[in-house]
């Protein structure tokens, strides 16, 4: 894969933002409880929320506007806005330092990352020799995103934090300030690759604008949306994510009250929190390999529905190494859905409409952890602690089992529903030729 000389620039600009935009996370959330810590405990915990909040909106309210944009105009141009305007915004927080500004440049920043991702995902399989590579592209994408971009902009940060009282000893925003600056030209790196180094990107859409009039935005995102709603392997592929990053929410809204009831504290829930993610990665590299054996269709739904079973597990266990097995069983299940849903709709999606799908299927998974980290902890609440008769004695449980347990069978269900829905689906084309380079 990475003997392809486009996708090789491809994956590099991809480990550099991505390593930025967790940096970034980490700075920005930093600075906000600077700037409100004369105000008390309260108010830097508003100051935080605030910041994780609006990085959230733009997924709400813009997700198809993005994908409508990767579909209308040359991909490539618009990454370079993007990276470009990144640029601008991280490295003005230093200049302006101000609460409102942090929060202004943090939602501008997840905008131009909402408009980023789906160009640089649906001119990706443009960039490969066969379609069966997809699946390997999706996979080398998603471990730089979630797994080495993680420590590396988590490292960084910590570097940073360790150098700058060098500079100014007196402020302790300086690491932040440092840390964003510095971070600022990551993303000015980024545009000079892509605009200097990778041509690829503009694919065979910006060759249609240049020959027609293209069709408007409102027809785009129109047409977006019933092909979603129309195509069974799309629904189904839609209707299934819902059910995996449910689960998958579930598990990090209840964490903390779940690890306590446990008997288990901070080091606990941190394990829990990280076993997400861990078999996330895990189910990711078996993907692939479980592709073999079962088409992709197929396995996608599968996959949901031992989610949600595992989910079902994780309710029950009575030992925190239980809980923590049955925890990575869900990321696993949930990894290897989600790396085969990108297959499918990098392989089996059409170029012209591909965009819009993926920027409905990022917007779909931030959306629903939103509601089920948002919602979950309320429910919980609610349904506080019960005493249940098991074989004549009375077992006290907490809210957490019943969510947990009552979210693994919605997930198992609507995995079920997407088996049957994508496993006769054939309504999808299989995208055009790709692009053969040779290895120079």
């Amino acid at each position: 894969m990475l003997a392809i000389p486009a996708f090789r620039r491809l994956w590099t600009v991809t480990a550099l933002t991505s390593t930025g935009e967790w940096l970034s996370l980490l700075a920005l959330t930093s600075l906000a409880t600077h700037l409100t810590a004369t105000a008390g405990f309260t108010a830097q915990s508003f100051a935080l929320g605030g910041v994780v909040a609006t990085k959230l909106v733009p997924s709400l309210l813009c997700g198809p506007l993005a994908g409508v944009l990767a579909d209308r105009f040359d991909r490539r141009r618009v990454m370079i806005v993007c990276d470009l305007a990144k640029f601008v915004l991280l490295a003005s927080v230093p200049f302006v330092h101000s609460l409102w500004w942090l929060l202004v440049v943090t939602l501008l920043l997840e905008l131009c990352t909402m408009f980023w991702i789906p160009a640089k995902d649906a001119a990706v399989p443009n960039l490969l020799r066969r379609p069966e590579q997809m699946e390997q592209a999706a996979q080398l994408s998603l471990v730089v995103t979630y797994g080495v971009a993680v420590v590396g902009g988590a490292g960084l940060f910590a570097l940073v934090a360790k150098a700058a009282p060098l500079l100014d000893a007196a402020d302790p925003t300086a690491a932040v300030h440092v840390a964003l600056f510095l971070n600022s030209f990551v993303f000015l790196a980024s545009a000079l690759v892509v605009a200097l180094r990778i041509p690829e990107l503009s694919g065979r859409a910006a060759v249609a604008d240049r020959r027609e009039v293209p069709p408007s935005m409102l027809f785009l995102l129109r047409d977006g949306f019933r092909f979603v709603a129309g195509t069974p392997l799309v629904r189904g592929l839609v209707i299934g994510i819902v059910g995996a990053f449910t689960a998958g929410g579930a598990v990090i809204a209840t964490a903390k009250l779940y690890a306590s009831g446990l008997g288990g504290g901070d080091a606990a829930y941190s394990v829990l929190f990280a076993s997400v993610f861990a078999g996330l990665a895990l189910g990711m590299l078996a993907a692939p390999r479980l592709a073999q054996r079962l088409p992709h269709q197929r396995l996608f739904g599968a996959a949901i529905v031992g989610a949600g079973l595992a989910l079902v597990l994780v309710a029950v266990a009575v030992h925190l190494f239980m809980a923590i097995a049955a925890v990575v069983l869900v990321g696993g299940f949930a990894g290897v859905a989600f790396l085969t849903g990108l297959t499918i709709i990098g392989t089996r999606v059409a170029d012209e409409v591909r965009g819009r799908v993926n920027a409905f299927v990022q917007s779909l998974v931030r959306l629903v952890l939103l509601g089920a980290m948002s919602l979950v902890p309320v429910v919980v609440g609610v349904i506080a602690t019960r005493t249940v008769m098991i074989g004549g004695a009375a077992v006290v449980v907490d809210g957490t089992r019943f969510v947990l347990a009552g979210g693994g069978i919605l997930a198992a269900a609507v995995g079920a529903i997407a088996y049957r829905l994508m496993s006769g689906a054939d309504a999808v084309e299989p995208t055009g030729p790709v692009r053969v380079e040779e290895i120079p």
